[in-house]
């Protein structure tokens, strides 16, 4: 999601002469957008905007703004902190980066921005064509969070749940399929609790994926990131019917133990996540599923973590990614008693080996196969191509011609932990 918002803040800032530069020193404005979701991320502003100071030591000092949830949660700290800081501007307020930069060229206050005022942005965002370009695009249709899993920061930096409409939503889909997107990628922090209602009709997240599924020249359609209870029976039953949508669901539950995953307010039980990805399997038994998990969450148990282990391997997930508990001032876990940190490495360490395994089985299975893959990119050497499989997994293949945009099939020769490899031939050549 910072992705898509970078990519529109520039939008924006581009209406009023701004250019993007890949020379730093040449920068008159440095636009920091950033992330609250751990602890070191809030550390790594402060560590570039130390870099920025030293770049512009003996230079005129150019505009620094910082953006997002850092700027939201901790908006008058980083005032404090850091006088080098010109502006802070929140997510739900960066649709008045424009009016916010000409105003401080005018008088040179410093100041913040951080209302909750998410309808008019999406409305001023409409006014300003995306500009993305890229074969595969994000695209947010809901922001914010009803949830208040006790450990995540989300409702307090984002706002309550909030869904666009869904003619700017399918607007926009379709500038970007013009601009060239061959796959789109549905945002939300809880991207399938999206719900609008207009002129006695109601839109879900499935309404999107079924009215994307219609675009002809759209090839793939996905969606993250996913809340387990919102995993409707209407959502369920695209992965039969919607043949662009990808038989691939990140689908995170932190935790397999339902001691744990009460204490996190997570609103479900693991009997119940497992119950959602059977109904998926039944419906497309080509589903494949990834997660998240968070290792050492007050009060975890050894038992705790074994259940933990035992979810992991009964579902077989084909890539997730796992994280130490980070306390986030402001959330109800932050004040809980931490588990010890030699204990948290090993159980993290045990997970990760785990679920690498996982990973390394799943990718093993292509071995002298064929598989789908949407070319994305040229590697860096110019003599490679970089595309996804349908599950997301990265491709470096070697190819006799193929052009960006296209699905090719590509016989996978190696692989790691990771990526696939492989080569693609004319004769195996699928047309887009």
């Amino acid at each position: 999601m910072n992705e898509y918002d970078s990519n529109r803040i520039y939008d924006l800032v581009s209406t009023i002469g701004f250019t993007k530069t890949k020379i730093k020193n040449e920068a008159n404005c440095f636009i920091l957008n950033t992330c609250h979701i751990r602890e070191k991320a809030t550390e790594k502003v402060y560590d570039e905007i130390g870099r920025v100071k030293k770049d512009f030591k003996n230079l005129k000092k150019p505009l620094v703004i910082i953006s997002g949830c850092v700027a939201q949660a901790e908006s008058e700290e980083m005032m404090k902190r850091e006088p080098y800081i010109d502006m802070v501007i929140g997510p739900q307020s960066y649709h008045k980066i424009n009016d916010l930069i000409l105003n401080y060229q005018r008088k040179k206050e410093r100041f913040n921005e951080t209302e909750f005022d998410v309808i008019k942005k999406f409305d001023e965002l409409q006014k300003v064509s995306n500009s993305q370009s890229k074969i595969s695009s994000y695209l947010t249709i809901q922001e914010g969070c009803d949830k208040f899993c006790h450990f995540c920061v989300v409702p307090y930096t984002r706002g309550p749940e909030y869904s666009r409409p869904i003619k700017q939503i399918i607007d926009e889909a379709n500038i970007l399929v013009e601009n060239g997107a061959k796959e789109i990628i549905l945002l939300g922090q809880n991207v399938n609790a999206y719900n609008f209602y207009e002129k006695n009709k109601n839109y879900r997240l499935s309404s999107i994926i079924r009215e994307l599924n219609d675009i002809k020249k759209l090839k793939r359609i996905r969606f993250t990131t996913s809340h387990p209870k919102d995993m409707t029976e209407d959502l369920i039953n695209c992965y039969k019917d919607c043949k662009k949508l990808m038989p691939f669901l990140h689908l995170p539950i932190q935790s397999g133990s339902n001691h744990i995953l009460k204490s996190m307010n997570r609103k479900h039980d693991k009997e119940y996540y497992i119950s959602v990805i059977e109904k998926l399997k039944k419906i497309n038994r080509e589903i494949k599923i990834s997660s998240d998990f968070i290792v050492g969450y007050p009060g975890e148990s050894k038992n705790d973590f074994m259940d933990t282990v035992k979810l992991i391997e009964k579902v077989g997930f084909i890539n997730s990614y796992s994280f130490i508990f980070s306390p986030r001032p402001g959330t109800p876990a932050s004040d809980k008693k931490l588990n010890g940190t030699t204990e948290n490495l090993q159980r993290l360490k045990e997970i990760q080996r785990i679920l690498e395994n996982f990973q390394i089985k799943n990718n093993e299975k292509y071995l002298n196969q064929f598989c789908e893959v949407l070319i994305e990119n040229k590697v860096n050497s110019g003599e490679k191509f970089f595309g996804r499989t349908r599950y997301m997994t990265p491709v470096i293949f070697e190819s006799e011609k193929c052009n960006l945009g296209e699905i090719v099939d590509v016989k996978i020769t190696s692989f790691n932990q990771k990526n696939l490899f492989g080569i693609h031939k004319t004769n195996t050549y699928k047309a887009a």
